[in-house]
């Protein structure tokens, strides 16, 4: 048997799905998804797991000071950079089994089967789990890969801190996975990352894989109002610098402008904190957090800009104070067109119907992409769904993307 065919050499789909069900069972939700937070105890579980898998399948395991997590099955030729994949374990708070975890599982799943055929590559073959891809207990979001790809500073991705003041360099001491290798120092040959496609084109477009060429841009934004608190009873509405009041004509002007950059934009107002929060006293102050994204850079500064011009519209009237501070930036990816042209080439020689398709949310491949040569599969998410504990994906469509994966890393772990 040609093992070297897509037609002959498959995955283990139903081990695949065994080893994301038992993932699965660390920081269960309450509705049938996860809850596994960046640097929690249940992401050490996770991880913990996951390296006893790597282990196991003989691969060697090195943790970088970010705690990205690089487990290597060794190639013919030590000299060249692996090829590597993988994806990130941490989950949002009311997350799904999917998101992240089948790009890591996937790569497991590689490795395992590669092993089951005997099979030798020229270069090492890798999966990374990187750290704090979600951005949820700490922001901005794929803080890890970012320093791995020199985006950040190491001293400033240890120095983001939860809502309890707890930053992401003392809990990785906590759960033990403060690495000594410097982010970065770690050559990468090429890197691909197999996810859900955590929208809703390819189920409606009956698509097996989506052959993933790049990812629109992001501006993330924190906003904080500043009014004056006041007795709800006493104040006549016309003497009032209600801070909430501003921030729902800007909430409503946030929609508008996605809204007017349609097809393609989309914005979201994803967390709002009121103070003092009390029933009988108007808002003097309101946090909230404003999430841009096109995939086009220039749109993304014209939708900026129409929010600091809508900000000081609503604000400067009602004598309400408003900083608006972008703490996030990623700008639109194009990958690399050889990875790209690898999974599109797999995903044909295999037999599943295919399309291109740009990311629609950021993954750690984004940052990757800047310091080695990167593609992302996509496969379908039942109705589209992602960020929540329904998110589904079948077996078939799971082991699917994970032969691409394999393929199109055969293909450049070749001499």
């Amino acid at each position: 048997m040609d093992t070297m065919n897509p037609k002959n050499l498959k995955v283990n789909g139903d081990r695949l799905w065994d080893s994301l069900m038992e993932m699965a069972k660390i920081g269960p939700g309450v509705a049938g998804g996860n809850c596994r937070l960046a640097l929690s105890d249940f992401d050490r579980e996770g991880r913990d797991l996951f390296v006893r898998w790597c282990e196991e399948a003989g691969c060697s395991i090195t943790v970088d000071k970010m705690g990205n997590i690089f487990a290597r099955r060794p190639g013919s030729d030590p000299s060249l950079p692996p090829v590597t994949t993988g994806s990130h374990l941490d989950t949002q708070p009311t997350g799904g089994k999917f998101d992240g975890v089948f790009g890591v599982l996937a790569g497991l799943e590689v490795i395992r089967t590669l092993n089951d055929n005997d099979i030798e590559t020229a270069a090492p073959v890798e999966v990374a789990v990187w750290t704090n891809e979600e951005g949820s207990r700490f922001a901005p979001a794929m803080i890890a890969s970012g320093v791995f790809a020199g985006v950040f500073e190491l001293e400033y991705g240890h120095s983001r801190a939860d809502v309890d003041g707890k930053t992401i360099g003392d809990e990785l001491k906590r759960i033990g996975y403060l690495g000594e290798q410097t982010p970065g120092d770690h050559p990468i040959r090429a890197f691909f990352e197999a996810h859900i496609e955590q929208g809703p084109i390819l189920e409606a477009e009956k698509k097996t894989i989506g052959v993933v060429t790049g990812a629109q841009g992001q501006r993330w934004f924190e906003v904080t109002l500043t009014g004056s608190e006041s007795h709800a009873g006493t104040t006549p509405m016309n003497r009032r610098r209600d801070a909430l009041v501003a921030a729902a004509k800007l909430v409503t002007k946030v929609n508008e402008i996605a809204l007017a950059h349609a097809p393609h934009a989309v914005s979201t107002v994803g967390m709002m904190q009121v103070s003092p929060n009390s029933r009988n006293t108007i808002p003097g102050s309101v946090f909230m957090t404003i999430d841009f994204r096109h995939p086009d850079d220039h749109t993304l500064s014209a939708m900026e800009a129409e929010l600091r011009v809508a900000c000081a519209e609503i604000c400067d009237p009602a004598k309400i104070e408003a900083d608006i501070d972008m703490i996030w930036y990623s700008p639109p990816i194009s990958f690399d067109k050889d990875c790209v042209g690898a999974v599109k080439q797999a995903a044909t020689a295999a037999g599943y119907d295919n399309m291109e398709i740009v990311s629609g949310a950021g993954h750690d491949a984004c940052y990757v992409s800047r310091v080695a040569p990167t593609a992302m599969i996509f496969v379908p998410c039942e109705d589209g769904i992602s960020h929540n504990e329904v998110e589904s994906a079948t077996p078939e469509d799971l082991a699917a993307g994970c032969n691409v994966l394999m393929y199109a890393m055969l293909e450049r772990a070749s001499a």
